[in-house]
């Protein structure tokens, strides 16, 4: 985070009232901008953008829009715009925004220490004169998440006066760059621009006095890496929470907290993919084809012999470590070992089946395209100690390695190999000593 930025003094205050929620600013990159144009503050969900009139502000102001930022950017709202853009093919991002600032200006209203933006939407208020329902704002935050609330106020309609914004249709509309009203006008072959029904009319208005400060960034990131960033966001918004009490930045702990919108299942293929993957060795029993369109010499100088590569004719061996004395189910282990069974099949890959809980119980060492784990028994008990296990695992110098566990126990031997801790999504939020997490859920 660069120490001269408009927003520091902002943030210093936010860590001085809320030690762990105002600490989340500091996850956040910073940068200013010196268009005289530019937003007061505004983010594309990775960058907080600070314009030259933020620095005109009071300080309670600018912690004000600072909070509000930093929670768009925990609550991943530029990276749900787009996500729900690609469900619906059309979402007019002006809408978006002013319910993204609905949810997140009740979130910060309980907070005397900062003061929110002249005329900012609060989500009881666009409850009822949009929806005309009358909810206290703990309950309304409690129940709406930003798709559900954008869904319910999106009434546009087509010339002809047909709604299409729910319903996923194929629909492409000139809008303005902000994302705010469509632009007038369109080709024959081009569908009409929509028009706003009541509820969209009466939430662009109520939003008419408050800038757009969502940009959502490029469409290309990978979806594993999307799933996983929304974990990480989420699990530090309830530990900032917890840690804070009542002197959170949360009022509560929210419908719009950011889910992974990525399987589980998804995520462990590409994770193993990568990991079992043959590589390429040396070999210097033939020397590169550089080496040799050059004959060895670089003018009448003789290069030195440059090894060249050869495929590695070993087979990737999977390494997974069940802990037999945790929460696991039968459903969820059962689903696990399909998974990794279709997974092992695909790398044509060994696998090394390690069974404990504070010491090793069973091993099972499988062939590629040998493997069976619906024989295996998998019951247990006692506590749990992972260090055996770990240990275990890499006298078969595995590749990559997957631990089954609800990681309640030690481990104190770190392979050098990598390690994917699988936990059930009961205990999401529990630590890994090292490594990755992934959270099984159900489904």
């Amino acid at each position: 985070m660069p120490e001269d930025h408009r927003g520091i003094r902002a943030i210093q205050r936010m860590v001085e009232f809320a030690p762990s929620t105002g600490g989340l600013a500091l996850w956040v990159r910073h940068q200013n901008s010196d268009d005289p144009a530019a937003p007061m503050v505004m983010t594309d969900g990775e960058t907080l953008l600070y314009g030259p009139a933020f620095e005109r502000l009071p300080l309670p102001e600018q912690t004000g829009w600072v909070a509000h930022e930093v929670l768009h950017i925990a609550l991943r709202h530029p990276q749900r715009a787009l996500e729900l853009r690609r469900l619906l093919s059309d979402v007019d991002l002006r809408l978006f925004n002013i319910c993204a600032d609905a949810i997140v200006n009740s979130t910060l209203s309980h907070l005397n220490w900062l003061k929110l933006p002249p005329n900012a939407v609060f989500l009881d208020q666009l409850l009822a004169q949009a929806l005309e329902r009358k909810q206290d704002v703990e309950t309304a935050l409690l129940e709406w998440d930003v798709e559900r609330l954008y869904r319910a106020i999106d009434d546009r309609k087509d010339n002809s006066g047909q709604q299409q914004s729910n319903s996923g249709s194929k629909t492409s509309e000139a809008q303005s760059p902000d994302g705010g009203s469509p632009q007038q006008g369109g080709s024959p072959s081009q569908p009409s621009p929509r028009q706003d029904g009541p509820r969209a009319a009466q939430v662009r208005a109520m939003g008419g006095q408050t800038e757009s400060d969502l940009a959502p960034g490029p469409e290309d990131e990978a979806p594993e890496t999307e799933a996983e960033q929304s974990r990480e966001w989420s699990e530090r918004l309830l530990r900032g929470h917890t840690g804070d009490g009542d002197f959170s930045m949360l009022r509560a702990l929210i419908a719009d907290l950011p889910r992974t919108r990525t399987p589980w299942r998804q995520l462990l293929r590409t994770r193993l993919a990568k990991g079992l993957s043959r590589k390429q060795s040396l070999s210097w029993s033939r020397p590169t084809r550089s080496y040799i369109a050059n004959q060895g010499r670089a003018g009448d100088k003789r290069m030195p012999f440059e090894p060249g590569h050869c495929a590695n004719k070993m087979e990737p061996r999977l390494a997974i470590i069940v802990d037999v004395s945790g929460s696991i189910d039968d459903n969820l282990l059962e689903c696990f070992a399909n998974e990794i069974c279709a997974i092992s099949r695909r790398q044509e890959a060994g696998l090394i089946l390690v069974i404990g809980d504070d010491q090793v119980r069973r091993v099972e060492v499988f062939q590629p395209g040998r493997l069976d784990l619906g024989h295996v028994d998998f019951s247990g008990g006692g506590g749990t100690d992972f260090t055996p296990l770990l240990e275990c695992a890499n006298q078969y110098r595995p590749d990559i390695g997957v631990v089954l566990t609800d990681l309640e126990g030690p481990a104190r031997f770190q392979p050098v190999w990598p390690v994917i801790w699988a936990v059930p999504e009961a205990n999401a939020l529990a630590q890994a000593p090292f490594g990755q997490k992934l959270t099984l859920e159900h489904g």
